[in-house]
């Protein structure tokens, strides 16, 4: 009975199994840019090569299913944003002012989003100390 190798499983993607996971790959990059990680970094925390990051990031090898969930705890995203799944909203009617303002700092540059993360940490920290 044949064996199956990785390479002859990429081999056998889609098209549409191709364009998933080169933006899976490309979410991948930019969250472990985000958290300032290098390739290397994020292989040493799954335990796979460098090499093998690189791959899934340019979308030339299928991450495997079983790596999502551990992924997704390691970027701290829910598993539907590492995939790509849109969030339906959790509730009917007009947005809140929290999640209006959350959505409004999701569009501002990585830097100052940053900014504003860290005022928010401290105002929840001197809270929390009082």
């Amino acid at each position: 009975m044949p064996t199956l190798t990785y390479s002859l499983l990429d081999e056998q993607m889609t098209q549409d199994d191709t364009v998933f996971f080169k933006q899976l790959g490309q979410r991948v990059a930019e969250l472990r840019k985000e958290l300032g990680w290098t390739q290397t970094q994020l292989a040493e925390n799954l335990g796979i090569s460098q090499q093998l990051i690189a791959a899934y990031e340019a979308g030339a090898r299928k991450i495997p299913a079983s790596m999502l969930p551990l992924l997704s705890r390691l970027f701290a995203v829910p598993l539907e944003q590492l995939v790509g799944i849109e969030a339906l909203p959790a509730k009917r009617g007009p947005a809140s002012t929290l999640q209006r303002q959350m959505e409004q700092i999701s569009t501002l540059p990585k830097g100052k989003q940053k900014f504003i993360t860290e005022m928010l940490d401290a105002l929840i920290k001197q809270q929390q100390d009082s």
